[in-house]
């Protein structure tokens, strides 16, 4: 009886040792080592070898379900061919060198629940197709070269709780949608070129702990109903063109004790007083 037990083990580990994806899911694979320059990655697959001993990639029952290769030396573009993974929960490619665009399909990934693609050298815009991943927690885009406006489609991802897309050259208004993310935690924008006003609707993202607009180009009064987020631990909206009233408390909150270009250019201080009702700008 022992040995039937130990024969049976060893075929039930020897079958889950060449359990393998699909042939197309392990092409895609190999389209992405090969666009991404595979053999100068730091840790290089061996394809000759089974998927599941590919560095980076985990399967769950035959499916692909995270590639995380940050920090890998992946130089190149990102393949269209990888938006066939429909299993995916995470993408990391985090500190690579990659360039092009982000594939306008990418709302294909619909079970994906992480995206970080920062610290890469991405161009183009934030596909509108990306409202279709609805179970996206985090997104992480910091530190590339992304432009245009951010789609209003991103109003769509009711279960996302960070948005990091700070060192960009993202420009245009926040879309209303945005401020409909009432799961939202972290909202990182700075140091982009987006403009407008900030809405008085920020009042709806509840959940918000960490607030990062500085060094973009809003205009108009901060919006007092900032103080009904009592969740809010961090902000920095400085190093932008509000002006008008603002309070001791957001005043205090704000890391640069809310610096501000005034219309010609120079840093103030909105000045803050004891009633908020009368606090005025600086304009020394």
């Amino acid at each position: 009886m022992k040995n039937l037990f130990t024969f049976i083990l060893t075929a039930l580990t020897s079958f889950l040792m060449v359990a393998e994806v699909t042939p197309s899911d392990k092409a895609t694979l190999v389209k992405l080592y090969n666009s991404t320059n595979g053999v100068n990655w730091n840790t290089k697959w061996d394809l000759t070898s089974p998927v599941t001993t590919w560095y980076g990639v985990k399967l769950v029952n035959d499916k692909i379900v995270s590639i995380n290769l940050r920090n890998n030396n992946l130089v190149g573009e990102i393949p269209t061919e990888i938006l066939s993974l429909i299993d995916l929960q995470e993408l990391n490619l985090y500190k690579n060198k990659l360039s092009g665009v982000i594939p306008a399909g990418l709302g294909n990934l619909k079970k994906l629940e992480v995206l970080d693609l920062s610290f890469n050298s991405l161009t183009g815009s934030l596909p509108a197709s990306i409202g279709d991943m609805v179970n996206l927690k985090s997104i992480s885009l910091f530190m590339n070269r992304l432009s245009g406006e951010l789609p209003s489609q991103i109003g769509n991802l009711k279960n996302l709780e960070t948005l990091s897309l700070f060192n960009n050259e993202i420009e245009g208004q926040i879309p209303t949608s945005l401020y409909n993310l009432a799961s939202l935690k972290v909202m990182l924008l700075n140091s982009n070129k987006l403009s407008g006003e900030l809405s008085h609707h920020i009042s709806e993202m509840k959940s918000l702990e960490n607030l990062s607009l500085f060094e973009n180009n809003f205009v108009g009064q901060i919006p007092l109903e900032l103080e009904k987020l009592n969740k809010l631990k961090e902000m920095n909206v400085s190093y932008n063109k509000f002006s008008g009233l603002t309070s001791r408390r957001l005043a205090v909150l704000d890391t640069l004790n809310m610096t501000m270009f005034n219309d010609k250019g120079v840093a103030v201080l909105l000045n803050i007083k004891m009633d908020r009702s009368t606090a005025i700008v600086s304009e020394d």
